[in-house]
Parts: C-alpha cells; sequence; structure tokens
C-alpha cells in the first residue's frame, strides 16, 4: 500500500496494491485511519488500480474510512475500479444509490 499527502490540495491518495479481504483489511484500516487523523485532509482517494480481488470486508473498510473522513468535514472517492470488483460495490445499496456515501468511482485519475 502507498499513501501520499498532497498539502496543497488537503487530499490523502491511498494507492491498495493487494487483495482486500478479512486478512489484509485490518492492516489498510489502521494505516488509513492513523493517516486520516494525522493530516485530516478534505478527500480521502482510494485507488483500486493495483486490486484484483475483494470481498465483503473491503465494503466495510470503505465505510468505515468514509464515516471516519466525513466527522472530520472530509470526503471519499473511489478510482480505477475494475469491473468484478465494480460488482461487489453495487451490490452494496450505499454505493449503488450513493445515498449513503457521496462516493464518486473514477475511472482515471483526477477525473
Amino acid at each position: 500500500m502507498h499513501i501520499e499527502y498532497m498539502n496543497e490540495d488537503k487530499q490523502l491518495f491511498v494507492q491498495i496494491t493487494e487483495e482486500i479481504d478479512h486478512h489484509t483489511t485490518e492492516k489498510i484500516r489502521g494505516r488509513v485511519d492513523y493517516e486520516i487523523q494525522r493530516h485530516m485532509p478534505k478527500k480521502v482517494i482510494f485507488d483500486f488500480d493495483n486490486v484484483s480481488f475483494m470481498d465483503s470486508a473491503g465494503i466495510g473498510m470503505i465505510i468505515g474510512r468514509y464515516k471516519l473522513a466525513s466527522m472530520l468535514g472530509g470526503k471519499v472517492e473511489i478510482m480505477n475500479v475494475k469491473p468484478n470488483i465494480r460488482k461487489i460495490f453495487e451490490m452494496s445499496r450505499n454505493f449503488k444509490n450513493n445515498k449513503y456515501m457521496r462516493t464518486r468511482m473514477l475511472t482515471k485519475k483526477g477525473k
């Protein structure tokens, strides 16, 4: 996992480089929570370009980071989601209707 904070834009960019399942979510959760609390970004962007697999534990991990970022006045975006992982997100009504989370599934960095 690679995390970069861009101070001028107050954005926290999280590039996940592994599968997201119940074994890896604790590590991701701890590291991202630390960085969100450290920088208090306006936007947390998760890049899923290198993620080939995600189970329902990944949904919970993203929702938890959304709640933390929201409490601190930030937003969450998800980008570069592969079709098989997009289906996991779409199965969750929180992502499908975008009512619970104001999350955009971006296809290209910054767009």
